[in-house]
């Protein structure tokens, strides 16, 4: 008998050249993807990672967000937490899996495959360039396909090397080795955990498996055919004659026992001629197999793969099983844009389309012209006839698998095209997940779910290509070669063209409206975007754009109502939405709102309450609808609602911020700092808590802390909003010097904000440069006329500059605004009062006092200075009242006793001057 001894794949040496063939001559193409290091994050993934990064409860909800994909989960964790959010090193992750995808493709093409090392390579370059892979290598969201596809090349390997390559005498091998055996489970469920097309691995080396009984004696690659003896197998036994590893036999000795080890009678000679689909003797062998004379001896040549399917088969059950639970037991929910053709009552509807798709997933392979980031609404109109002329397509790669099948089944007995049945196996079954057989998907094409199935397609090119080259001339080989360079380069165009696109979100949400203008999603992404950015007039004109291709379309009818600056244009379309969709929580919400403004309470009050049953982890809603009951002084519900929202959303800094509030309007200052702080630990970034808490500690006269948190605003946000209350709190403080160095900093960030330059003036009146508060504070005036703190602040800098006149004047415009709070108008004729009193007009003076105390009584100062003109008048009886109604109101005033206390000297010389007068 002849052995052939084969050194193992698994040698440090042969990984060693692996790696150096691989970073040599696929390094440079899969520098392709690395044009887009520095793009976007992430689409769908950003905001909810920016959420949950590494605090206590991050690891649950994200668990949640994915549906229990542990895989997404670890990975993306582990990303977060060695290099944070930033964008490089998540794309810089993604390039790197895929170079091992592609490293571990042209190994595992070159052991079990094609068994050559060039066409493994050339499959390999050809799965490093597709297009298709731009979406999946680009997108974080596109990670769990490329991680999946590694797990999944990863355990089909390892089965394959738990199977005993030198048996003899069996059909189907015994399981070698248990160990890798089970690590192929193990890494087929962490590929499941990542992406649920991975558990199809299993499939794919079970079938495997079956088709491929005869692994003893599978042709080298050099020609020679390992034989063993009929002894035990795996035995050692000695050889007669050891096959160079580089030099061809040119004699075989073939056994007198047939190919299946024994389980047959001998077969008719087969002739030198393959042929196809069928060959005689695999015909013969099939049949055999198929027929009852041989049942016993087939089943027993069967039961080592037997084992291996019950083991694999129950596993699985199982794995499925925990993911169903997981799950909830029920499969996700998808809307009718999502995947129209699920939603189609017509049987014959879903079932052509359905075909049509998966020709077109075909084509994306064939020829990636076209490629889009979203297919969804529009994008391939329904296949509704027979007549339709898509069908073809669809017919014709019908008959294309049927031939490839039928090409398998004939040569499954010598296994001559092992790789027409690799090819089909990675096609077909990694897309059977994705292609609405079994369950409903919620998408019509995903590129990114074609990075598995691509494997497939690039081995049968590949394949094809060997043996068309082998067919022809020196000549049209060559030619050949030329076009599948020219190929490959074309295709390293399209990628580098692809990953410009995901540079941006604008990039990637314009090329989806470029590319499919027929698309009603792409239309709305990038209304979406452009709504963000604030240009409102161009996501106005792509929601219509939309809602023109898809009128059901509930969301964009939302959005577009929140761009409507009519509100009855607004509230039509929040009602149209929710004629289409009547549990859009969003629609809800709007239209709540609005009513809210309209000052229709009740009805608002319900609307937010269906918005928050059919979104209960919608923040926004609790907030709206608790500051709504809040205002209606229902203060208790309001804070049930408040507690329910973070019970329900407890990752929302937003809704503790806006609980905090409530607590400090409520009188509960404590529980609102612990609020506050909640909110700040849950997102660092949140500055208005962090301006929030300042202000609370201001109020609680706790200054030092106040300017500790403001500072510590100003680190996360150097904006007009933090700055604003710090210099508020060195002005009042007395650090005017300060004040102004904010005011001003302020100032430069926001010109045209009124109130900071105000504030600016005033700090600059006190300080005395009188001249630059009297020119911001005139400026102010001239653009706003009905100013009243403008006014008010001119009466304070001409009162300063002693031109009483003029402070007079600004007085006198001040109450021509008729401002309808009374304490306001109390204040105006107080500051009158003074005025006048002043420039020695006493009488006019203390009928601005008394105005001041007829609209607010409590007017302290009021009262004091008009008993000081009466005192001043020699009305001390009436001086008197007026002191002694002052000091009712602020009993501490050492002014008004020392008033009242002239005032009772002044008394007893009278009295004393009227005695003596009397004597």
């Amino acid at each position: 008998m002849l052995h052939v001894k084969m050194k193992s794949s698994s040698s440090p040496g042969r990984i060693q050249v692996y790696f150096l063939d691989f970073f040599l001559h696929l390094g440079p193409f899969l520098l392709l993807f690395g044009h887009h290091l520095s793009g976007i994050l992430s689409l769908s993934a950003t905001s909810y990672l920016r959420k949950k990064t590494l605090n206590p409860m991050g690891l649950i909800y994200l668990w949640i967000w994915w549906k229990g994909s542990w895989g997404k989960l670890t990975e993306t964790m582990l990303n977060i937490f060695l290099t944070g959010m930033n964008p490089f090193y998540f794309h810089a992750v993604n390039v790197i899996l895929h170079c091992l995808v592609t490293l571990v493709l042209m190994y595992t093409c070159d052991k079990t495959v094609f068994k050559n090392r060039g066409l493994a390579f050339v499959t390999a370059l050809l799965f490093a360039v597709h297009p298709v892979h731009t979406e999946a290598v680009a997108g974080i969201v596109g990670r769990a396909d490329v991680l999946a596809c590694l797990l999944f090349l990863l355990a089909f390997l390892s089965y394959q090397r738990s199977l005993d390559q030198g048996c003899a005498g069996q059909c189907f091998p015994t399981t070698a080795s248990p160990f890798f055996l089970l690590l192929s489970l193990f890494l087929g469920t962490c590929a499941m955990l990542v992406k649920e097309t991975g558990v199809t691995v299993f499939g794919v080396c079970l079938v495997y498996d079956l088709f491929s009984p005869s692994h003893k004696q599978d042709k080298l690659s050099n020609g020679a055919v390992c034989q063993h003896s009929s002894g035990q197998p795996g035995s050692p036994q000695p050889s007669s004659q050891q096959a160079h590893p580089h030099r061809e036999n040119r004699k075989q000795r073939f056994p007198h026992k047939d190919s299946w080890g024994g389980c047959h009678s001998p077969l008719p000679p087969e002739p030198k001629s393959s042929g196809f689909p069928m060959s005689p003797r695999a015909m013969w062998s099939l049949m055999r197999c198929l027929t009852g004379s041989t049942n016993r001896n087939f089943l027993l040549t069967l039961r080592p793969f037997l084992k291996r399917a019950i083991l694999v088969i129950s596993y699985v059950t199982v794995i499925l099983y925990f993911r169903l639970w997981i799950m909830g037991g029920t499969m996700p929910l998808f809307s009718e844009q999502d995947n129209p053709a699920s939603f189609s009552p017509y049987i014959l509807t879903r079932f052509l389309t359905y075909s049509y798709l998966l020709a077109f997933n075909v084509w994306l392979l064939l020829a990636p012209i076209t490629l889009c980031y979203d297919w969804q609404v529009g994008s391939i109109p329904l296949v509704e006839t027979i007549w339709d002329m898509r069908n073809l397509a669809t017919i014709l790669l019908a008959v294309v698998m049927a031939l490839l099948s039928l090409h398998c089944v004939a040569a499954f007995k010598r296994l001559e095209h092992k790789e027409v049945l690799a090819g089909l196996l990675f096609l077909v079954f990694p897309f059977i997940p994705a292609s609405n057989l079994f369950f409903r998907v919620g998408f019509v094409v995903a590129e990114r779910v074609l990075y598995m199935p691509s494997m497939g397609y690039c081995i049968l090119f590949v394949h094809g290509l060997s043996k068309l080259c082998a067919g022809l001339s020196r000549c049209g080989a060559t030619s050949l070669m030329a076009s599948t360079v020219l190929l490959l380069l074309l295709f390293s165009w399209k990628t580098v063209k692809q990953n410009e696109i995901w540079l941006s979100r604008e990039s990637l949400f314009r090329s989806g409206v470029q590319t499919l203008p027929h698309n009603a999603k792409v239309h709305y992404n990038y209304a979406n975007f452009l709504k963000d950015q604030g240009r409102n007039k161009e996501a106005i004109y792509h929601y219509r754009t939309a809602l023109k291709l898809y009128p059901r379309h509930a969301s964009a009818l939302n959005n577009l109502g929140t761009l409507t600056k009519d509100m009855a244009e607004a509230k039509m379309y929040y009602q149209k939405a929710l004629q289409l969709h009547p549990q859009h929580n969003r629609a809800l919400f709007n239209l709540g709102n609005l009513l809210k403004s309209q000052e229709k309470t009740e009805e608002a009050i319900m609307l937010l309450k269906e918005s928050i049953k059919y979104g209960p982890d919608f923040a926004d809603a609790y907030s709206s609808l608790a500051s709504l009951l809040a205002e209606q002084e229902r203060f208790k519900e309001a804070e049930d609602v408040y507690q329910a929202g973070i019970k329900n959303c407890p990752d929302s800094s937003d809704l503790h911020n806006n609980y905090a509030v409530f607590l400090v309007d409520s009188g509960f200052p404590e529980k609102a700092v612990a609020h506050y702080q909640q909110a700040i630990q849950l997102n660092p970034s949140h500055h208005v808590a962090v301006v929030n808490l300042g202000r609370l500690y201001r109020s609680l006269g706790e200054n030092s802390k106040a300017e500790e948190w403001y500072r510590r605003a100003l680190k996360v946000a150097r904006t007009a909003e933090v700055l604003s209350p710090l210099g508020a709190l060195y002005y009042n403080t007395g650090r005017h010097k300060e004040a102004l160095e904010v005011y001003r900093e302020a100032v430069s960030l926001q010109p045209s904000q009124r109130d900071l330059r105000l504030a600016l003036a005033q700090v600059l009146a006190v300080m005395g440069q009188t001249k630059e508060a009297e020119k911001i504070t005139s400026h102010i005036v001239s653009e706003e006329p009905r100013c009243l703190e403008c006014y008010r602040l001119l009466s304070a800098i001409h009162s300063k500059q002693e031109h009483h006149g003029k402070a007079l004047e600004a007085i006198e415009k001040a109450l021509q605004l008729k401002p309808k709070d009374p304490k306001v108008i109390s204040e105006l004729f107080f500051t009158k009062g003074n005025q006048l009193r002043e420039q020695n007009l006493l009488d006019k003076a203390f009928e601005s006092y008394e105005a001041a105390v007829t609209l607010d009584p409590d007017q302290a100062q009021a009262w004091m200075n008009m008993g000081g003109i009466r005192h001043i008048q020699g009305s001390y009886v009436s001086a008197r009242a007026y002191y002694e109604r002052a000091l009712k109101l602020v009993p501490d005033s050492k002014l008004l006793k020392e008033n009242l206390a002239k005032l009772d000297r002044l008394e007893r010389r009278l009295q004393e001057v009227r005695e003596r007068d009397q004597t």
